[in-house]
């Protein structure tokens, strides 16, 4: 069977969505996919560095709605330059990183003639759709001429069958995974912390872009209260995003100052070594408005550096930990609990340890690339044996 993937959202381009379909359609059979993805700055470098095949296209949409002057000529573009490609690829069938635009896109080739589709689904771009007439109509359709739908998580997808009246047995669950030979534990290094800026301080890390679903703020009103119990404790924050200035003025208001460090995009290697040398990871999501962490791989990241983990209790962020063996969840609408939760784990090296340990198991075990790749496979090869008794 080929497969073309369609994604707006793939390396260069940072993204959790585009490292996960990265990660696993490069490790399908050599020669079964063909990636579409738009044409982000360093793209042909990147496409140097490997074997998978990719063609760059218009795939950057201004905003997902089509009813409109702009939109309408950016669906056509990318409609004409899809087009195109299915009849150069010839795929059995298409995979689209989202519902919209993606899935609208090949929902409209299917009704010119185009192969089936199957859609990926993430969860809070659901709850998006649901917030403007155009969007739901768009996202409906693209889920109804979908063949299946694949749910990052089963919160994402419980989302389908409740407010989008997707059957069931059209839903395929399949997680996203972690390479557990990147994301290593290692020793406390005095040196390492020393050029990070952390010394000896419990340091407390977020990992992701600085938006409101994230929670960095709600970790930084927290700070007052830990710092009661932590006095020296520090809070590194890896990204950047909208939210940043707001977050600096948070802290100055709060005089937090001294307790919070920036450190923008970390590259890979930076980034293993922010995990293997923290001390805590916390992801304090929470919904705001229609947007939500629809799983959130920085906590299997984590986790794989053998570190404990805290997570807000929303989305589908559960499913990355065994709570409460590898990780705690906890409400963050307020900091109150949050606080309470970080100073008990950070005033607990024992119960760090001990967590660190089995998350790095749990991780290895259930969300290894390798494994992961394996039940895709399987669920593709279904297909692939239907495609095939039909004559497609």
């Amino acid at each position: 069977m080929k497969i073309l993937l369609v994604t707006e959202v793939f390396p260069p381009m940072n993204g959790g969505s585009g490292r996960w379909l990265w990660e696993l359609y490069r490790r399908l059979p050599p020669g079964t996919v063909h990636v579409a993805a738009n044409n982000w700055p360093g793209a042909e470098e990147f496409d140097r560095s490997h074997d998978l095949a990719i063609s760059r296209l218009p795939l950057r949409f201004s905003n997902w709605g089509m009813f409109g002057c702009r939109g309408l000529g950016e669906y056509a573009r990318a409609l004409w330059a899809l087009r195109a490609l299915v009849r150069q690829v010839r795929p059995s069938v298409i995979h689209c990183g989202k519902c919209i635009p993606e899935g609208f896109l090949a929902r409209l080739l299917r009704l010119w003639g185009g192969p089936e589709y199957w859609c990926f689904a993430h969860g809070e771009e659901l709850t998006l759709a649901r917030t403007s007439s155009e969007l739901r109509w768009m996202t409906r359709r693209a889920l109804r001429g979908a063949r299946r739908v694949i749910a990052n998580s089963r919160h994402t997808r419980s989302i389908l069958v409740r407010d989008w009246q997707v059957p069931g047995k059209r839903i395929v669950v399949l997680h996203p995974g972690v390479d557990t030979h990147k994301f290593t534990p290692f020793r406390v290094d005095p040196e390492v912390r020393g050029r990070l800026g952390w010394g000896d301080r419990p340091v407390i890390l977020t990992v992701g872009a600085l938006q409101k679903r994230k929670g960095q703020d709600m970790l930084i009103r927290a700070l007052p209260m830990i710092r009661e119990k932590i006095p020296n404790v520090l809070y590194a924050v890896a990204g950047e995003g909208w939210e940043q200035p707001y977050l600096e003025g948070l802290v100055a208001k709060l005089g937090v100052e001294r307790s919070v460090q920036f450190l923008g995009i970390p590259n890979d290697a930076e980034l293993v070594r922010y995990y293997q040398q923290c001390d805590l990871f916390a992801l304090p999501n929470r919904q705001v408005g229609w947007d939500f962490e629809g799983f959130g791989i920085v906590l299997l990241e984590a986790q794989a550096c053998g570190k404990p983990v805290l997570a807000g209790a929303s989305g589908g962020t559960r499913e990355t930990m065994d709570v409460p063996h590898t990780g705690r969840v906890v409400t963050c609408e307020s900091s109150d609990d949050l606080a309470k939760m970080v100073v008990l784990l950070l005033r607990s090296p024992d119960l760090r340890a001990r967590m660190g340990e089995r998350a790095r198991r749990w991780v290895v075990e259930r969300f290894d690339w390798e494994a992961l790749t394996r039940q895709a496979r399987g669920a593709f090869a279904v297909e692939a044996g239907r495609l095939a008794a039909s004559g497609a």
